[in-house]
């Protein structure tokens, strides 16, 4: 169950990354916030179809849980935007990385105070090492992707 796990995370990332190589050109044609505009109408309709058809009842509604646990969905916005953004500017692969280097430094500290309710996954020297390839990795992506005039 673990390997499907990692396997259907791998495919949801790719998906982002065409979602923001999507959203950046629509972006540059009718604006950043009516490109987010339609990702999260488009997302809400979708979602609101499969809570109808597959959710099954729950005990807990949206309106018991802590309020804090609600602040998770405002997370999307600065996403889109800021994706709809750097990816007219610095492109898809540069953008997406610098993203998930973002989303694995935050994670780890999540994972290492338990921060959110989670459970605590102490912070060891080999996922350092981790951050510090990615950050090794966005570094090679950029700096190939300038046009190669800027480069010499």
């Amino acid at each position: 169950m673990t390997v499907i796990m990692i396997i259907l995370a791998v495919l949801g990332g790719a998906t982002l990354s065409i979602q923001a190589a999507i959203n950046g050109q629509l972006g540059s044609r009718v604006g950043v916030f009516k490109s987010a505009f339609l990702t999260f109408s488009v997302g809400a309709l979708v979602t609101a179809l499969l809570i109808f058809f597959f959710e099954p009842k729950q005990a807990v509604s949206l309106l018991d849980v802590p309020k804090w646990q609600l602040l998770g969905a405002l997370c999307g916005v600065p996403y889109i935007v800021i994706m709809v953004l750097a990816v007219q500017r610095i492109g898809t692969a540069v953008a997406t990385v610098a993203v998930i280097l973002g989303q694995l430094a935050m994670s780890m500290l999540i994972d290492n105070f338990g921060w959110l309710g989670n459970n605590a996954i102490p912070f060891s020297m080999s996922r350092l090492a981790a951050v510090v390839c990615l950050g090794i990795a966005l570094v090679f992506i950029y700096s190939s992707s300038k046009p190669q005039a800027a480069r010499e």
